[in-house]
């Protein structure tokens, strides 16, 4: 198995058991994510953000990931936003 394909493989899988803690209007919104807003939303997902922090989170989960490589630093910005939407379904 290639490197890449192995990220691919945990970044759909972290996307759908975080998907399942968020409920279906959470998931279907994530779908219709960029490969790079997927990576924020399972992420931030991950961190398991409240309303109160939410916006926090999405900022510290896109510069890590910007940082590491993992996601462009060119749309980083709208692809926390979109993510960051979609997240917050799920915390209502």
């Amino acid at each position: 198995m290639t490197v890449k394909f192995v990220v691919a493989l945990l970044m759909v899988l972290g996307l759908a058991s975080a998907a399942e803690a968020n409920g279906p209007a959470a998931d279907a919104c994530a779908a219709k994510l960029t490969p790079d807003g997927k990576a924020i939303y399972a992420a931030t997902v991950a961190a398991r953000p409240t309303k109160d922090n939410l916006r926090s989170v999405v900022e510290h989960q896109t510069r890590s990931l910007a940082w590491d490589g993992k996601i462009g630093r060119g749309d980083a910005r709208d692809n926390a936003k979109a993510a960051g939407e979609c997240v917050k379904l799920g915390c209502e």
